[in-house]
């Protein structure tokens, strides 16, 4: 049953500061995105460092994507029992120590080591971040919060490619680890010691693990369908994201530079998506608002893979992504309303980071589809065939717009 899309809020809920966790989540999911990608624009010259390939580096990349399912499901289950501001502090915290050891890392084997470490806190802040937010904010804010959450990662990514290009030239790659734990540190202390435990937790929370594990497991279908449905909506993110640097290179020419701008140009689209697109979801539904931005991206396809000139091939850049993190943007208040109350921190998460791992294959797919060096038609038949996966797996599922968390749905 859905429920009705009321700005109303209980008493507790209008009691309870919300800006203040909502800020410290969207940190914390910004701060990963930030690391992530610093690994990324840093791979080379990490790879020199140990004298090693960027094939052999980026098995750090594989370590921490292999490692977030173990995270959520940790962190998951601790919030859920335990409540959500312990396990975001020690997320926060492990955080800073793993920025820390990067930058020190002397041997290729601490290195994999840590990112795989790294990996384990990364799957854990989603879930525990996204279910303290949206338990917090106002229901009538609900959708457009969800955005701006999400987003954090495209935030980190814009923080990592000015820290790289104003930053690197100077300093080398291991410095730039050296701009996170400050912050994250900071936000810690302020989760510690002036974020309020989410109320609806207080009221819904299990009162031992075997009755916390009991639930989990008997809403075992519900974590099926939103593993499966992450795993489309990874697809449609990864497919029209990961190969796009090197479609510009191969296919356009277009230098290291000039490509960074592209991508971070079509980010700052993404997060005007999000926004957008969440915020509509608050009037016309979760699941239409997904869809609705997935056809969009559909019909932008042929602009994003097949423009014959450099403004429209920003323009279908831009777009694309304007649609893709559209319908990402939705995702948090989505999956925190489908979520039961006492499994809340540990189901979304899960299946969101499972569904990573299972739709890691598509970029190697992407790439296998590559014939005589047309990259533009392995992004455009990639993109067509995960956007109507996930277009069908949305409308397989359902919803609880505006639902009241701590009530019977």
């Amino acid at each position: 049953m859905v429920a009705s899309a009321t700005p109303f809020r209980s008493s507790s809920q209008a009691r309870d500061p919300w800006l203040g966790s909502f800020l410290c989540a969207f940190a914390g999911w910004a701060l990963d995105g930030f690391d992530f990608f610093l690994v990324v624009f840093s791979l080379t010259a990490i790879g020199h460092s140990f004298s090693k390939d960027d094939k052999t580096i980026a098995l750090a990349l594989t370590a921490t994507l292999a490692l977030r399912p173990v995270g959520a499901f940790i962190f998951g289950l601790i919030a859920d029992r335990y409540g959500r501001r312990i396990p975001l502090t020690i997320n926060l915290l492990a955080f800073a120590v793993i920025e820390i050891f990067t930058g020190l890392a002397h041997t290729f084997i601490q290195f994999i080591v840590i990112r795989a470490v790294f990996g384990i806190v990364m799957g854990g802040q989603w879930g525990v971040g996204a279910s303290l937010a949206m338990e917090k904010v106002p229901i009538r804010l609900r959708g457009v919060l969800s955005g701006l959450l999400q987003e954090g990662y495209a935030v980190g990514y814009l923080f990592a490619a000015a820290s790289y290009f104003l930053l690197y030239d100077r300093f080398s790659w291991r410095p730039l680890f050296f701009l996170g734990p400050l912050p994250a540190l900071a936000a810690a202390v302020f989760v510690a010691f002036n974020v309020g435990e989410s109320d609806v937790w207080k009221r819904t929370h299990q009162k031992n693990w075997r009755a916390l594990w009991r639930t989990l497991t008997q809403n075992w279908k519900l974590l099926a369908y939103v593993t499966l449905f992450m795993m489309t909506m990874h697809m449609t993110s990864h497919g029209t994201q990961d190969l796009y640097p090197t479609f510009l290179e191969r296919q356009w020419g277009i230098p290291a530079k000039e490509r960074a701008f592209l991508s971070a140009l079509s980010m700052v689209g993404g997060i005007a998506g999000a926004l957008s697109v969440s915020t509509l979801s608050d009037k016309f539904g979760r699941r239409r608002s997904i869809v609705l931005a997935l056809v969009g991206g559909l019909c932008v396809i042929p602009m994003w893979a097949f423009s014959h000139s450099l403004p429209l091939l920003i323009a279908g850049a831009v777009l694309i992504q304007f649609c893709v993190q559209g319908a990402w943007g939705v995702l948090p208040a989505h999956l925190s309303e489908l979520s039961p109350d006492s499994i809340r921190g540990s189901l979304p998460g899960l299946g969101n980071q499972c569904g990573v791992l299972l739709a890691s294959v598509v970029v190697y797919l992407e790439a296998a589809f590559v014939r005589n060096g047309r990259y533009s038609d392995a992004l455009a038949a990639t993109a067509a065939i995960v956007f109507v996966l996930a277009i069908l797996m949305t409308m397989l599922g359902s919803e609880r717009r505006g639902a009241v968390f701590g009530e019977a749905p």
